[in-house]
């Protein structure tokens, strides 16, 4: 099977053997072999950030990343309280957009996207606002590279008495994530990020405690509902509406992959890739838009070129041709694109890739190394 080399931030490369999981007889989802195939996926999801089965558990959803955040938002504000949306990136805007779409009480704390988020600004609205039920923050702002301290963000929202959500969509089961040492409530992630399968399946880890006790909460949709999926699943071994049955399988698969690399090994693995990035953008003379203090180690916003050849779309096709895909930056009012480590790959492919980058930006008369006029 050709294998792409994708380093757009999700659907991440996979395996030849996740995408082969894929293939199995039919099945109809109710069936109880099926629903423990599902429990499964949960136990080893809540494995993944050390979570305890008897505190926290892993609710499947049939959905894309943004699907967890709908969830979340809705399903865990209390009546006649606030949410708090920790403001530094495209993916905590969209959170903002959510509430708005929902009606919700919601305060915006809009800070500078191009570093994390100051904890003391934080502190300072929750001081101000005693109504403040939900604190949500972004790990990782996938747009820019930024990574958010949410550990801090999250001692300082249980020190207010609120709930700690947090987007870990394109950090979790990559980075290192303990939920209990980052003060975290519920996280979330999509399975064609960093357990490297199939784009559809979705899920929400979270305590269980504040899972039932937000079925007192307002129903505010009827298919994104979290208490609804969680209960079904603990009375019946299913999912409430159809799952996407080969992507579980193959999320299963890729989460026993996961086992067998290593939570340490793997992050490893990103920190060589991304490593290897660094040292390829720096030989062809390209600028980072982020100071490396505030990087993730996943994601590089690279400055477009200013050369009047570089066209982004021509070498972005000149790659793809190859094997290799970028992905357009999401900077408000500036021109980046992206550069990600997640995936089925390592540094030999970064190698590769940057030898196409070359032959691309040679081919498109763009000027080596890459000229900026300031």
């Amino acid at each position: 099977m050709k294998r792409n080399i994708l380093l757009n931030p999700g659907p991440a490369t996979t395996t030849d053997t996740v995408k082969q999981a894929q293939v199995v007889p039919d099945i109809c989802p109710r069936e109880k072999e099926f629903g423990l195939v599902m429990a499964e996926v949960e136990q080893l999801l809540l494995k993944i950030v050390h979570a305890d089965p008897n505190d926290y558990a892993a609710v499947l959803f049939c959905g894309s990343g943004t699907l967890n955040m709908d969830v979340c938002i809705n399903s865990l504000l209390p009546k006649d309280k606030k949410i708090l949306v920790v403001n530094n990136g495209s993916y905590s805007s969209r959170a903002v957009d959510i509430c708005k779409a929902y009606s919700l009480n919601y305060i915006d704390l809009n800070l500078p996207i191009e570093k994390s988020v100051d904890v003391d600004a934080v502190k300072k609205i929750l001081d101000e606002n005693s109504d403040v039920a939900v604190v949500y923050a972004t790990h990782h702002e996938t747009g820019t590279g930024v990574l958010n301290p949410i550990r801090n963000i999250g001692k300082v929202a249980h020190e207010h008495n609120s709930i700690f959500i947090v987007d870990t969509t394109s950090t979790l089961a990559m980075r290192p994530i303990n939920v209990y040492d980052e003060n975290i409530d519920f996280c979330m992630a999509s399975a064609q990020k960093g357990i490297q399968a199939m784009a559809g399946l979705s899920f929400i880890i979270g305590r269980k405690n504040i899972i039932e006790d937000s079925s007192h909460y307002p129903m505010r949709s009827y298919y994104c509902n979290l208490f609804a999926q969680y209960d079904y699943f603990r009375k019946n071994g299913q999912m409430q509406f159809t799952p996407p049955v080969q992507t579980i399988y193959s999320a299963r698969q890729a989460l026993k992959e996961y086992f067998i690399e290593g939570e340490l090994n793997k992050w490893a693995r990103h920190q060589r890739v991304i490593n290897a990035i660094h040292s390829g953008l720096k030989d062809l003379g390209f600028k980072e838009t982020i100071p490396s203090e505030y990087q993730s180690d996943l994601v590089v916003a690279v400055k477009y070129p200013d050369d009047i050849n570089w066209d982004f779309e021509k070498v972005h096709d000149y790659c793809y041709n190859e094997g290799f895909t970028i992905y357009p930056g999401k900077m408000q009012g500036k021109n980046t694109f992206r550069l990600c480590s997640l995936g089925a790959i390592d540094e030999d492919d970064i190698k590769k890739f940057f030898e196409v980058l070359r032959s691309a930006l040679i081919a498109t008369k763009v000027a080596i190394p890459i000229k900026y006029n300031k």
